[in-house]
């Protein structure tokens, strides 16, 4: 019986050991393909102003029929996020709450670029508790910069210069938008492919 106790504690002992080998060799491997694996980033498209150029000065209404402007110079407003969003995309709708807490976070002005009805919107702003936020209402902004495709971001300065831009549809995305203003680059994908030709060369 004694023998058969030891031989199974033998066993047990062996059976942890291969276990914590195999997870050791996980670990490293993941660790490898977050290495090998390019960051996500905003998706920027084509045609519009470019990142680096000063972005076009839209005149537009608010939500409540206010006369306002869209780009151009802001003084001391370092950072300003143009987010074109819809009151009927369930991407823009999820994305809402993320875009909140990146703005608080690094400490940008969020503005939200809106082409629906007056009511969806007032909805919309309801729903998300976005009260306290500027609510651009009308085609102008968006056809200004080229926007195809929601939700959109346009990161810009005080000047009302380009910083970067891009399709987005999670935090990483807006984040990646900053990323790209620290480096000195449009995109991140460009990081990326200036890394690749690095490391082919």
């Amino acid at each position: 019986m004694t023998t058969v106790l030891i031989a199974g504690l033998v066993l047990a002992w062996a059976a942890i050991i291969a276990l914590v080998v195999a997870l050791l060799a996980l670990a490293r491997q993941v660790g490898v393909l977050h290495m090998r694996v390019a960051p996500a980033g905003a998706l920027q498209t084509a045609g519009g102003p470019a990142v680096g150029a000063k972005a076009p000065t839209v005149p537009a209404r608010d939500l409540d029929g206010n006369a306002v402007f869209v780009g151009g110079p802001a003084k001391g407003v370092p950072l300003r996020l143009l987010m074109f969003v819809s009151a009927t995309c369930p991407l823009c709708k999820g994305l809402i709450p993320a875009a909140r807490s990146f703005a608080r976070a690094e400490r940008v002005e969020l503005m939200f670029v809106v082409d629906d009805s007056d009511d969806a919107q007032r909805a919309m702003i309801a729903a998300h508790g976005l009260e306290g936020y500027r609510f651009i209402n009308g085609p102008e902004a968006g056809q200004a910069f080229a926007v195809g495709k929601l939700p959109y971001a346009v990161l810009l300065d005080a000047e009302g210069v380009i910083l970067s831009k891009g399709l987005v549809n999670s935090r990483e995305h807006l984040e990646s938008l900053v990323v790209a203003h620290e480096l000195g680059i449009a995109t991140v994908q460009d990081y990326i492919a200036g890394l690749n030709k690095a490391a082919a060369a």
